[in-house]
């Protein structure tokens, strides 16, 4: 018998590109044929993270999100059981707010089946409480991608994750944003920030005005590698009693990985302890502060404590027990203090809690980081000079005057336009003006307080 073998060269290309097409599908990213709004630049992350377009600094964004009648329906269906069912006045359980889809409209452009969720502690509950229908709000654009495969690692701009803080409490409208700015701009890692007027169609096809509204970027999404350029390092949010670094109550359950999640190793933060809590730091200071800074950054944490003293911020370290990351720099080996969570900086204090002094003597061992630095001499004394440098270069009343009256500019028309459903304003406009010049009083007030610890 004559068998002919026949040319298989050409069948073998087609069976290899076959096979390279099915094996890449996962991490290609192809513009679906139904969305056709859908580009590289809008919609994934392929060509990076746009912070130009997501966090403009001399312009109010719009965003609008619009769901179905039961969409909607359900979230505030959830929100309301998890308020019924909450542990304490402004604190959930262990459930948080569920993710529902939406849909996002920005720059004339769609993001489809987004996820979008209520965030917040008494930002949430306090606005909810009073029937204020501004509640603030969390995104993750891919979180639906399973149920909707045509949405697989949808991105807004190059973003996984945003928040929208709504301003609760703050009738300045700046505080978060400000406060933040001061913060990075220092060189104590923070997130960017931005303004968006925000409309919600709840279903009725008729948008309604929530407000004007503050865009953070999330830590853990896109801030590790605009900052430290990388995101492979440990990253934690710490929340409960093991933040304080107590001595008592130190536990290694309450620092919350936000990157690594699947590798079980808490070693990094577990060191950083020892070595806090080391009977060198009584006997043998200098040895102790060596093994401090080679998995610490000391220098990062006074600048830090620098600014919220200053600025003030009774919502943090040293009063309570979270609102701040940390990053587990793999470019240095050194574990970054990064603050997160402004909205009630530049007040001296609530009801229940007065922000920290300058001298920080009040403060109780149970919060070691302060206690155990500011107990030695050096490190009381860089906090000194970062002190002199903020208020002289950074916290300024003439600096802060202008910067000020620029974003009053900027958001006048979005603040007055709220309607009193919607709103941080309780007295309308005049609110707003009064606010704003408490801004400047305040750092009036601050740089003389500063002056006045510094010359003591």
């Amino acid at each position: 018998m004559n068998i002919k073998i026949k040319n298989t060269q050409p069948v073998l290309l087609v069976l290899i590109i076959a096979f390279l097409v099915v094996s890449c599908r996962e991490v290609e990213v192809v513009p679906n044929k139904d969305i056709q709004e859908w580009t590289l630049a809008t919609h994934t992350d392929v060509e990076g993270v746009h912070y130009n377009v997501v966090f403009p600094q001399n312009k109010v964004n719009r965003l609008d999100i619009v769901f179905s009648a039961e969409e909607y329906k359900s979230m505030r269906s959830n929100l309301a059981s998890l308020i019924t069912a909450a542990s304490g006045p402004n604190s959930f359980s262990d459930d948080k707010p569920v993710y529902t889809p939406c849909d996002l409209y920005f720059n004339k452009q769609q993001w489809y089946h987004v996820g979008v969720r209520y965030k917040g502690n008494s930002s949430l509950f306090g606005a909810y409480n009073n029937g204020n229908g501004k509640l603030p709000l969390r995104f993750k654009f891919d979180e639906f991608e399973d149920e909707y495969p045509e949405i697989n690692n949808q991105r807004f701009y190059g973003f996984q994750d945003l928040s929208l803080g709504s301003n609760y409490n703050d009738a300045s409208y700046l505080r978060e944003k400000v406060a933040t700015e001061l913060f990075r701009d220092f060189g104590v890692p923070a997130v960017k920030t931005a303004f968006y007027e925000v409309y919600v169609d709840e279903g009725s096809g008729i948008p309604v005005y929530y407000g004007l509204y503050t865009l953070d970027e999330v830590v853990f999404d896109t801030m590790l590698s605009s900052v430290f350029g990388s995101n492979t390092g440990n990253c934690y949010k710490p929340e409960g009693r093991g933040s304080m670094f107590s001595a008592n109550e130190f536990n290694l359950e309450d620092f919350e990985k936000k990157t690594n999640e699947e590798l079980a190793d808490w070693s990094d933060i577990q060191e950083l302890y020892a070595i806090l809590h080391s009977p060198l730091r009584t006997t043998d200071v200098e040895t102790w502060k060596a093994n401090l800074e080679s998995v610490f950054d000391v220098q990062g944490f006074l600048k830090y404590l620098a600014v919220n003293n200053t600025i003030q911020n009774w919502d943090s370290y040293g009063n309570m027990r979270h609102n701040y990351f940390l990053y587990h720099d793999p470019a240095d080996s050194l574990i970054k203090w990064i603050v997160w969570d402004n909205n009630e900086a530049f007040l001296s204090g609530s009801a229940q809690l007065q922000a920290l002094s300058l001298e920080m003597t009040e403060v109780s061992d149970d919060w070691a980081l302060i206690t155990f630095l500011m107990g030695v001499a050096s490190y009381e004394q860089d906090y000194k000079t970062y002190l002199k440098d903020f208020v002289d270069n950074y916290y300024n009343p003439s600096i802060m005057e202008t910067k000020f009256d620029n974003y009053y500019n900027l958001i006048l028309s979005s603040v007055t336009s709220e309607s009193p459903e919607y709103t941080s304003l309780y007295d309308g406009s005049e609110d707003f003006e009064t606010a704003i010049e408490t801004m400047k009083t305040f750092c009036v007030s601050r740089n003389e307080a500063v002056t006045s610890y510094l010359a003591n």
